[in-house]
């Protein structure tokens, strides 16, 4: 059984931070993934920025960060596995739905989907739509399109940082 944490940083924790728990646990289904216990931060920009600044040497800010831990532990025993941390900047999430002209819900899936691809070992050297990690990104988004975490689509503007 899996489980996912939600918190957030320097933005209240959205009322809808439940449906990305249900949505991330499908997620680790589609990939087979079992006893995973997933931390996820809802955060601004000024928390990202922070973190791509001092983890990656970039001082700038970045939509989504994934930290893998790779560690398991014997409870009740089974074997849990915990993976990392992925960080969302709903701020640039935001920003890139935008950009790109696409719904919020589905920019916010997609990140989701990307960190964890990335806990999962998948990398990808470029943004090219022909990597295997982003091929593999886009199949799910598509055989979950029809699960929703945002009310409306869209984030309030009351959890803009």
């Amino acid at each position: 059984m899996n489980k996912v944490n939600i918190t957030a940083e320097d933005i209240p924790l959205p009322g809808w931070s439940g449906k990305i728990c249900t949505f991330a646990l499908k997620v680790l289904e589609k990939i087979n993934r079992n006893n995973w216990e997933l931390s996820i931060l809802l955060c601004g920009e000024k928390t990202i920025t922070q973190l791509n600044s001092k983890y990656r040497e970039k001082p700038e800010p970045t939509d989504i960060l994934s930290f893998n831990l790779g560690e398991t532990i014997q409870e009740n025993g089974k074997t849990v596995f915990f993976p990392g941390d992925i960080v969302i900047s709903l701020d640039n999430m935001r920003e890139n739905a935008g950009y790109f002209k696409i719904p919020e819900d589905e920019e916010l899936r997609r990140l989701i989907i990307h960190g964890i691809l990335h806990l999962d070992g998948m990398e990808h050297e470029t943004n090219d739509k022909d990597e295997a990690m982003l091929r593999l990104q886009e199949e799910i988004l598509n055989s979950l399109k029809n699960e929703q975490i945002l009310p409306e689509g869209k984030i309030e503007d009351s959890f803009s940082a």
